[in-house]
């Protein structure tokens, strides 16, 4: 073999181990399984004390990562009804669930959005700046399944942006 056959084989494979190392490190590497307890309880900002309250679950499935504040999500069943948590929760009227890695199987944007613009499911808010400019957002399909994830809300994004802060958002935490 002569030298360009060598230097173009040493580029392929060293594309090859970049494309599957970035590929593990954006799909499974940063991702921790997360119990509810450590995740804060599957809670809803209730409509009377504007404070998020835990509400009954079961068989609680999530994932975080330390990399983004937006990589949580989690599945969690519970016996309460829409109609129970409509008129005690407050509703989220900007609800979008976010992509999550294939392999987490129990929760399916696709299949989230879909319920939430056919009225199958409804959007709660968690709970608001979660992290600054970070709400949690809870999704209940009336068969009771439920889904979490964070999403960055409006005074999140224009402060990301790099714009300054609107009057009526909370000033963010100071950079360390």
């Amino acid at each position: 073999m002569n030298a360009a056959r060598f230097a173009v084989l040493g580029i392929v494979l060293t594309a090859i181990v970049a494309g599957v190392s970035l590929y593990y490190l954006q799909v499974y590497a940063y991702y921790d399984e997360v119990s509810a307890e450590e995740a804060g309880e599957v809670q809803l900002t209730s409509v009377v004390s504007g404070q998020p309250e835990i509400i009954p679950y079961e068989n609680f499935e999530g994932i975080d990562s330390n990399s983004s504040p937006i990589r949580f999500r989690a599945c969690f069943e519970t016996p309460l009804s829409q109609a129970l948590l409509t008129e005690t929760y407050v509703i989220s009227d900007d609800a979008v669930p976010l992509n999550g890695p294939d392999w987490f199987a129990c929760y399916d944007a696709q299949e989230i959005g879909a319920a939430l613009e056919s009225g199958e499911a409804i959007g709660f808010v968690g709970v608001e700046n979660i992290e600054y400019g970070i709400d949690r957002v809870v999704a209940i399909m009336t068969d009771g399944r439920g889904f979490v994830w964070h999403q960055i809300n409006r005074c999140g994004e224009v402060v990301f942006d790099g714009e300054p802060v609107p009057d009526d958002c909370p000033e963010p935490p100071e950079a360390n």
